[in-house]
């Protein structure tokens, strides 16, 4: 059951460090932001037991609705990166961006899908026709409550399975938990596991 928790987070090697760091490098209100203002877990080394994952898309306002509409997040605050900032931490080419932030709940402590994207040094689209395709992180996995309200949303949103979806998942698996993969607009995998109800 451990495989059913709450991220399998991967997806997009580099994306994910531009997030990740963009945060630690000295934005407004990290710890409160990032922590929800309470104390780190008692003798761990991190503040948070949450990865936050960043994605450069090629289009955030598509990416936006995709991850709102047809992935049921809900944005939030985001923040900018200065140029200097962005050079001096290693982030970008002395590129200034913005950070649209996405949470998946209410919880301090939700994992938050950070979107920015960089029209004026726009970047390589990775091969990412399967998980096996280029080196580094994948794909996102999303555990969901109901995978026919799951399927019902991305309907409405014209977005299709990537093949044979919901499917169900073999022996070995927690029974009656199935499987749907699908694509963002920039074709970056994401799988929704979870029941039928």
């Amino acid at each position: 059951m451990t495989r059913l928790t709450r991220w399998a987070c991967t997806m997009l090697g580099a994306a994910a460090a531009v997030g990740a760091v963009a945060v630690l490098c000295g934005c407004a209100s990290w710890t409160e932001r990032e922590t929800g203002g309470g104390e780190a877990p008692a003798g761990g080394a991190f503040a948070s037991q949450t990865v936050d994952i960043g994605v450069v898309t090629s289009n955030v306002e598509k990416a936006a609705a995709f991850y709102t509409e047809a992935l049921g997040f809900k944005e939030v605050e985001g923040f900018d990166v200065p140029a200097e900032m962005g050079k001096e931490a290693g982030l970008s080419d002395n590129q200034p961006f913005h950070v649209r932030v996405f949470v998946l709940g209410s919880e301090p402590t939700a994992t938050k899908v950070k979107l920015m994207e960089f029209p004026d040094a726009p970047g390589a689209k990775a091969d990412n026709a399967y998980v096996h395709s280029t080196l580094g992180l994948s794909y996102l996995t999303l555990h969901i409550t109901d995978t026919n309200a799951a399927m019902e949303r991305l309907k409405a949103a014209g977005v299709e399975p990537v093949a044979n979806g919901p499917y169900d998942l073999p022996e070995g698996f927690p029974e009656g938990v199935y499987l749907t993969v699908v694509r963002d607009p920039d074709g970056n995998l994401i799988e929704l596991v979870g029941p039928k109800k």
